[in-house]
């Protein structure tokens, strides 16, 4: 599998979901982050998300995401069922994906909300021009300029605040796939140069650009495109992102990119890996909402490996990943697929 296929699209968030993010950040500011300030209860009536233990899990647990409201409306309905297994959900932190309008405002009430609690904000950036190649998380920032505008208004936003930032999933694996259109490809390895070097300026950032998953091909093939992006000025990279490969083939393809790239560390997204990849449709089509799938190991510094940093859920289990096997456009939350993904983890 190649391209955003083979790293699993649906990382955009849509017009709803743009409106929610920002709507969030505004709530978080103002709210004066209420996050409970360390391990205490909090979120929307009748969910009451729980923070997890900060030496196994140091990130934050959004306490108003799309799965704890889901709790909250499944416990007002009396479906203690549903609401129990959408709270295995709630309850793990999950990636903040930074909104193209407002990233300032977006990534300070996050990371606010996460330093108030005593943990790591865990932001996804994902505005690199082009990106997608026009498929289903089409967009992007309108051009270089825009784009490392956008990056200073995240950095402006985290501030000297903790954050663990995955940097543009695909961006690089487009590179090496051609997928990315020869004009843009020197640009893009400038843009994400220059947003591994600003984010890294910063007091409490660690950076993890994106290395595409265990399906995709061989490490051979994306060393050096990782070298050109500056990976030797991150903190490591990420791989599975939006995808489900299995832990065990994630470390290995992890391990040997690794040693390609002077020893980096990596995380790995287990978000929806528990039952390995989907086999049973056409192969340019398991990545989209595929059925079946189960959640992967919580999130977690204490992982398998010395140079696995950390298990994230950097895709939001039960958000869309586009319009196909009857999903909503890509990053809509869909309660659904949501129960089955925990249903199938029981």
């Amino acid at each position: 599998m190649y391209g955003s296929r083979g790293a699993g699209s649906g990382f955009a968030f849509g017009a709803a979901m743009r409106a929610s993010a920002v709507a969030l950040g505004a709530a978080l500011l103002v709210a004066g982050c209420s996050s409970g300030g360390g391990d205490g209860k909090d979120g929307d009536a009748g969910a009451r998300i729980t923070q997890q233990p900060k030496d196994s899990d140091p990130f934050w647990v959004n306490p108003d995401g799309n799965a704890a409201r889901q709790v909250a409306a499944y416990a007002k309905a009396g479906k203690d069922t549903e609401a129990e297994r959408i709270r295995k959900i709630a309850e793990q932190p999950t990636g903040e994906w930074i909104g193209p309008e407002n990233p300032e405002q977006e990534a300070r009430g996050f990371t606010e909300a996460g330093d108030k609690a005593g943990r790591t904000a865990l932001l996804v950036l994902y505005d690199i021009p082009h990106r997608d190649c026009g498929q289903y998380s089409q967009g992007g920032a309108a051009d270089g300029n825009a784009y490392r505008a956008w990056i200073d208004g995240v950095a402006a936003g985290i501030e000297d605040r903790p954050a663990m930032v995955i940097l543009e999933p695909d961006a690089v694996l487009h590179l090496v796939d051609g997928c990315t259109p020869g004009q843009f490809q020197e640009e893009r390895y400038a843009l994400l140069d220059y947003a591994i070097s600003k984010l890294k300026s910063l007091k409490s950032t660690r950076v993890y650009l994106d290395a595409g998953n265990a399906g995709w091909g061989h490490p051979d093939q994306i060393f050096q495109p990782l070298q050109r992006a500056g990976i030797a000025q991150a903190d490591g990279f990420s791989v599975n992102v939006s995808n489900f490969y299995s832990t065990k083939a994630s470390i290995a393809y992890g391990k040997q990119l690794s040693a390609k790239v002077g020893g980096k560390h990596f995380v790995i997204d287990t978000s929806r890996n528990g039952n390995g990849p989907y086999t049973g449709g056409k192969p340019d089509e398991n990545w989209c909402n595929p059925p079946g799938r189960a959640l992967g190991e919580t999130p977690t510094t204490r992982t398998a490996d010395p140079l696995v940093d950390a298990y994230l859920w950097v895709k939001r289990p039960g958000e869309s990943d586009g319009t196909c096997r009857g999903g909503p456009a890509a990053g809509q939350w869909w309660a659904s697929y949501a129960l089955a993904l925990a249903k199938a983890a029981d």
